[in-house]
């Protein structure tokens, strides 16, 4: 059984995914958008994997929004995106939260209808290894 390991950006929440992801997906919709505020997220997704809270469970809070489907779990400390069990029968795995590293690449982009316009030709945007001077 694979264990994965992740944790909050402060460090009060921490937890264990036992078990394996069925899916990878670079999600492009705008409630994604804006719960990130960045171009698109990225999730693991897993129907049989099982989380286990190490420490801070009670500094996990989430929300959903009204008429969707569409959760977020954060630490209400520091904010940093969770594991969400919303889904009884479905764990939704923010993949930077993860600390231990992942080899799955993503399955696939979802919900291009609602790309960023900015997010396009990326690869050719200049790179550096930290902030620039």
């Amino acid at each position: 059984m694979t264990e994965y390991f992740g944790s909050c950006l402060c460090g009060t929440v921490s937890f264990e995914v036992k078990g394996n992801f069925d899916s990878f997906y670079l999600c492009h919709c705008q409630h994604c958008q804006k719960d990130t505020g960045s171009a698109h997220a990225a999730n693991l997704f897993s129907k049989s994997a099982k989380l286990v809270w190490q420490s801070g469970a009670d500094a996990v809070t989430s929300f959903t929004l009204p008429g969707t489907r569409h959760n977020k779990s954060f630490c209400r400390l520091c904010g940093s995106a969770l594991p969400s069990t919303q889904t009884s029968d479905l764990l939704v795995v923010p993949a930077g939260c993860l600390d231990t590293k992942v080899s799955m690449s993503p399955t696939a982009h979802i919900f291009l209808s609602s790309k960023a316009v900015w997010d396009k030709n990326l690869e050719e945007v200049p790179k550096f290894e930290r902030l620039p001077d």
